[in-house]
């Protein structure tokens, strides 16, 4: 290729940085190589193809985001604005969650501290966040008192667990409810689930009252049913599907093993997704699934081959990346009516089994 078959619209040439850059210009003009490049054709394709009414959005998020703030700041605006339908979560960004609820205070720190010291001091450290030792344990008395008031007669999936502690957060403290994405997602009706439902204090906490015989039932096939439906849902519509991955691990598989169910397992004619954007620090050299790329997913169905170049994975991490996404879609997209997808999952499963047993 010769300069002057070099598209003169791609030239790398970003005006100085002046006082009055608003996020979105700083990210358009001076964003240009690199993972900084990644993070501006993230925001691009989210702005442009994930903030419309015509694409369901899965979320999942992994990593320790709530305990630095990002779900006030960063999840609940995306829950407000209609810019997330379904999330995965693990069970420990939710709990985390709650102590902005609960009125209970973190703090900023330092990851140079003598732990020892910390430990009879009674507080805790995630890396430079600290806290006191008793808002685990406060926050671990509270869900396990709302729990104990549930009375399902049956197993339930963790996005009905979620709705009913997010609608008690609401009830209990409506004056801090937006600092919190569980308690804003149950007013929204976006049903978040747990791919790994005793992996966090809250499955401990199911596990105490179990054992004193106040036995809740969490049923994972649930959750695997309720995901793929509302994904074959959206696409039946011929609606699009996006995904925003936020990390990797167990949410990351689990919001993508929904293609594979939908056509492997259930024989169902679907393509899968049509949007991909993850954060994530994992390589793909290791082979685990965190650093996988959407190149690998497209050979197990999970992505559309076609859609690859709509396939973004920036190599960074999200407590940098998400505030300026979540910045850039504000200033670059409007708000759509939010799907209320909670309200319809069971709907979207019987049509899903439905139509297996046509086949």
């Amino acid at each position: 290729m010769t300069p002057n078959q070099l598209p003169e619209h791609r030239k790398i040439s970003p005006p100085p940085i002046q006082p009055n850059l608003s996020i979105s210009e700083l990210i358009d003009n001076t964003f240009q190589g690199y993972n900084a490049a990644r993070l501006r054709e993230a925001c691009s394709l989210f702005a442009s193809e994930y903030c419309n009414s015509n694409t369901l959005i899965g979320m999942s998020v992994a990593g320790a985001l709530t305990p630095i703030g990002l779900g006030p700041s960063c999840l609940v605006p995306l829950i407000k604005n209609g810019w997330v339908d379904w999330i995965v979560s693990t069970g420990a960004n939710i709990y985390h969650d709650m102590h902005f609820a609960l009125g209970y205070p973190l703090y900023r720190g330092s990851p140079c501290v003598d732990d020892c010291d910390l430990h009879r001091r009674k507080i805790v450290r995630i890396y430079d966040v600290l806290f006191e030792e008793k808002v685990l344990l406060k926050t671990d008395s509270y869900v396990r008192d709302i729990c104990r008031s549930f009375n399902f007669s049956e197993p339930i999936g963790t996005a009905r667990l979620h709705y009913e502690i997010g609608s008690r957060l609401l009830a209990d403290f409506p004056e801090r409810a937006e600092l919190s994405f569980v308690a804003t997602a149950a007013q929204y009706k976006v049903p978040v689930y747990v791919s790994s439902p005793g992996d966090s204090s809250t499955g401990m906490d199911l596990a105490r009252l179990a054992a004193e015989g106040h036995r809740i039932i969490i049923d994972p096939s649930i959750d695997v049913n309720e995901t793929a439906g509302l994904v074959y849902w959206a696409q039946s519509r011929q609606m699009n599907s996006g995904v925003l991955l936020l990390g990797g691990g167990s949410p990351k598989n689990f919001i993508l093993q929904t293609e594979p169910y939908l056509r492997d397992i259930l024989e169902l004619d679907v393509k899968g997704h049509d949007y991909f954007i993850q954060f994530t620090d994992a390589r793909p050299d290791t082979g685990g699934l965190s650093g996988a790329t959407p190149s690998e997913a497209v050979s197990w169905g999970k992505i559309k081959e076609e859609q690859l170049p709509d396939s973004i994975v920036c190599y960074a991490d999200t407590s940098l990346c998400l505030p300026l996404l979540v910045a850039y879609a504000c200033q670059n997209a409007q708000p759509v009516k939010p799907t209320a997808a909670y309200d319809f999952r069971l709907q979207t499963v019987e049509q899903m089994i439905r139509d297996t047993k046509t086949k």
